[in-house]
């Protein structure tokens, strides 16, 4: 692929600039403002996934924040008889899930939100991040210690499932621009693309709440932001994804868009050790193999939860560290899928790091 100019628009960041790019090349992506919502995409999502410990025990933690384009406001200001859309039209609508693991307790924890945009219940804010759901929340601020650094901020609470956790995530690294600058492939075809970055290996405290009971945690986590108008290929039923947190400070991204028969429409990732360049993976480069199947009493899914994962940084054994870390999100986003905590072994079995395997289109084909 050809290389794109990538300017980094932080104060005090240095602009970085590659060859000049073709004219045909996307728009290079720019910090803070691509920290923020891009509202004329249709689809949208803020993941903030990793592990917490208190002492010897061992938590997983997940949040996402959607947010997705309805068309509606656009149609209405098309329509001869109502010129001026209503403040009632669903423009946009924002939904969340949040999930924790508990490992000693050998279950998973999981609630969901979801709400038009405005009124002051849900907002995905431009230029920045910083969401609203309700009384759930997520922000970004530069660091007070290093301007080129950023802090985000977590807040979720649920009664119902009888969790909750307070967080502070702290950049380690500077941002990874997933595929070519940012522009990150799902498919053959041309519009078969993302926007997408990560922040791996953010540092992770603050508090966790459990049935009332509050806990002081620190930890390890891994950010992605992604938005696009076209994600899946239409063969495609789901996918499978890691994003990996290794113990040397190394990062490790695969993924697979996967037909109904189990094979790949399309693959990728990234691998960056501390201080190197970023090298990305092409679509023939990374392979994932089921080893372990486990069968969900709920759905009647089965998922691989241990999978080998051929890339050109190696080949490793994902294993996950509870069997049930499926989410029924049908409330919200539609969807059934398996997300969880996972650790990361190397040929050799040694046990080399941390973060989380994401399955979609196992209980039924996802669309977005």
């Amino acid at each position: 692929m050809q290389r794109r100019t990538l300017l980094l628009s932080i104060p005090g960041w240095p602009a970085l600039a590659a060859a000049a790019a073709p004219a045909t090349a996307p728009s290079a992506l720019r910090f803070p403002a691509d920290f923020g919502a891009h509202p004329e995409t249709r689809t949208e999502w803020w993941y903030i996934t990793g592990s917490l410990q208190a002492g010897a025990r061992l938590w997983g933690f997940q949040v996402t924040f959607f947010r997705v384009a309805t068309g509606l406001a656009t149609a209405t200001a098309q329509a001869p008889s109502q010129a001026q859309p209503s403040r009632f039209d669903a423009s946009q609508l924002l939904f969340a899930h949040a999930a924790l693991t508990d490992l000693e307790a050998g279950r998973l924890r999981h609630d969901q939100r979801i709400a038009r945009s405005g009124f002051g219940i849900a907002q995905a804010q431009v230029g920045d991040t910083a969401i609203t759901l309700r009384d759930w929340q997520l922000t970004r601020a530069p660091s007070s210690a290093d301007v080129r650094a950023s802090r985000y901020t977590t807040k979720v609470g649920s009664d119902s499932a009888g969790f909750g956790f307070e967080l502070l995530f702290d950049t380690t690294q500077p941002v990874l621009l997933q595929g070519d600058a940012g522009l990150s492939k799902k498919g053959p075809n041309e519009a078969d693309t993302s926007r997408y970055y990560s922040e791996p290996q953010l540092t992770a405290r603050g508090s966790l709440t459990l049935e009332g009971k509050q806990v002081e945690v620190q930890g390890r986590a891994w950010l992605d932001h992604e938005w696009s108008d076209s994600f899946i290929p239409p063969q495609a039923v789901g996918w499978d994804w890691i994003g990996m947190n290794l113990d040397d400070g190394s990062a490790l991204t695969a993924f697979r868009l996967r037909r109904a028969d189990g094979s790949s429409v399309y693959a990728g990732g990234s691998f960056r050790a501390p201080g190197q360049p970023t090298r990305n993976f092409g679509p023939g480069e990374v392979r994932f193999t089921p080893v372990r199947l486990w069968s969900s009493a709920a759905t009647r899914a089965r998922y691989p939860v241990q999978w080998t994962v051929a890339t050109p940084a190696g080949s490793f054994r994902v294993n996950a560290l509870l069997d049930n870390q499926e989410l029924d999100s049908r409330a919200s986003a539609g969807a059934v899928y398996w997300e969880g905590l996972s650790e990361l072994l190397d040929d050799k079995g040694k046990r080399v790091g941390r973060g989380y395997l994401e399955m979609t289109g196992y209980a039924a084909a996802l669309r977005l």
